[in-house]
Order: structure tokens, then sequence, then C-alpha cells
């Protein structure tokens, strides 16, 4: 199979040497001013392609990792995009943070044109993409994943099937909800202790060693104790997308928004500030009393 990726980020340039150095496939890429450096991926014979339409008509499997649901129908929909250039049997894999409404309207054109669709978006970080350890959750047709499932393989550690065409976005949206919460609780938190005088390494530990032990806690203790952010180089514009993108499909189903409210409203203060570009360990900087307000 020939793969294609459009969004060659922080996360699409670890899937995308990945799928060249672990899964030995032949890579075409869109040329965007977005992607990272791309001279590993040229090195390994990866082509650039100056449209998604090109990059569909060079692929048999097609890997999405975008900012968000905008960008997806903009791929795929929009001039230039994945559908003039789609073949029929073409397999759509978006490993984007979307909503669930815009991948089942993606996959019904997809669909229309001859191809198929689906989600499949990445838990963990930008070091397991570079690793190629990402895990995915994967909505649509169990016999479309069995398809690209080789691929997936190349920059994967975990696939899991989680249900239909949508749900795998749904479970991403409640993933990063939970995530990006707990983070946000615990930087406030931490920039009160800070305020006070109390040790981070100190903090770190009382924590570790009782309800405060966490995933949360592992990605921000680097920041806590050094101040060193780049153990999550995630910025806080797209935590409060992902926060926003959940509270609208809860509001859509009529689910209770209470926290995720009011972890919305933690966020958008330093967003507001000009900081949307700082990771979300800096949230911990953010909060601290001096800057409050």
């Amino acid at each position: 199979m020939k793969v294609g990726i459009v969004g060659v980020g922080l996360m699409g340039h670890g899937i995308a040497r990945n799928v060249m150095r672990k899964g030995g496939y032949a890579l075409g890429f869109l040329d965007h001013p977005g992607n990272q450096p791309v001279d590993e991926l040229t090195g390994l014979g990866a082509t650039r392609h100056d449209s998604a339409a090109a990059v569909a008509d060079a692929s048999d499997v097609v890997i999405l990792c975008v900012t968000g649901a905008p960008q997806v129908e903009a791929v795929v929909t929009g001039a230039g995009g994945l559908l003039e250039g789609l073949r029929p049997g073409t397999v759509i894999v978006d490993c984007s943070t979307s909503l669930p409404e815009t991948t089942r309207r993606m996959a019904e054109a997809i669909a229309a044109a001859g191809g198929a669709y689906i989600d499949a978006p990445m838990t963990r970080t930008a070091n397991h993409a570079h690793e190629g350890t990402l895990n995915l959750l994967v909505g649509g047709a169990a016999e479309v994943l069995e398809a690209v499932r080789p691929v997936l393989a190349s920059f994967t550690e975990e696939v899991v099937h989680v249900g239909a065409l949508g749900q795998g976005h749904q479970l991403k949206l409640l993933h990063n909800y939970v995530s990006i919460g707990f983070m946000t609780l615990l930087a406030e938190a931490a920039a009160h202790a800070a305020d006070s005088g109390i040790d981070g390494r100190t903090l770190v530990d009382v924590l570790a060693a009782g309800g405060g032990a966490s995933v949360a806690l592992d990605r921000l203790a680097h920041y806590i104790t050094e101040g060193d952010r780049d153990g999550l180089p995630f910025a806080i514009s797209n935590a409060q997308k992902d926060i926003d993108y959940f509270r609208a499909m809860a509001e859509a189903a009529g689910a209770q928004t209470t926290i995720a409210d009011g972890v919305a409203r933690a966020i958008s203060g330093p967003i507001d500030a000009g900081e949307g570009a700082a990771y979300v360990p800096e949230l911990i900087r953010l909060f601290r009393a001096q800057n409050a307000g």
C-alpha cells in the first residue's frame, strides 16, 4: 500500500517517519507551511505534493492529522481537497481531534466517491508519536480497520476498535476532557503551592504517594520541579479547542457541562492574555497570583 499524510506537525511528523522507517511504506505528504521540518522524511524517500487532491491520487491510505473539524472539512471537501483526487477503494484514516458529526459527514462524502473512512484519534503525546507507540481509538467498519491495520501498526502500540463511525472521536473528546481537566486542576493547585512557598518536589512527592497520583501529575511533574515545559508540547489553545468540542458534543446530547465550563473559563484567561501558544504545563506559571486577572 502507498500511504499519504496531510498534517506533518508535532504528531504527524512522528507518524510519517514511522510509516516509512518501521512500516517500510512509500509515503507522500502535503507540503504545507505548518509542517515540521521534513528533511528526514524526504531523505527516506517521501514525496511532496502541492495539494490534498494530489496526495489522494497517489495513495491507497491517507492519514489526516490536522488541528480540528474545520481543517478536516477543508482537507476533504475544499478546493484541491481529497475528494478531487480520491481513487475508488482509498481509505481515509482521520487521526485528528474532531467532532463526531463532522466525521460522519466527511465519511458520507468519501463513501459517495467510492472510498472508505474511519476515525482513529490518538492518545498519548508527540514523544510517543516519534517513538511509534501511539494508541488509537477507532470508529467505523471493522473490515476497513482490518484492511489498514498493518499501516497503523507502524506507528502505534495499541489500536482499539471502539464502535461505530464517530465513536472514536466521541471517546477522544471524553478522554481529552478528563486529561485536560485533571491537568488544569493540578496546575491551579501547583500555582497556589508555589505562591505559598511549598517546594515543588515536596508537592509532587505528596501527591504521588496519595490521591493525586496520576498521568496528569507525571506529565506536569517536570515543570513543577524543574520548570521544564517540554514533557508535554501541547498548546493551551489546542486544549481550549478540545474542551470546547467536548462542551459542544455534551450540550448537543443534553449532558451536564458544569465542570467543563469551569475548565474552559480557567483556560480562557491565559489565552485572552495572549498566551495561547504556551504549553499546558505553563498554566502553572500563568495561574500564579501575580498573573491572576
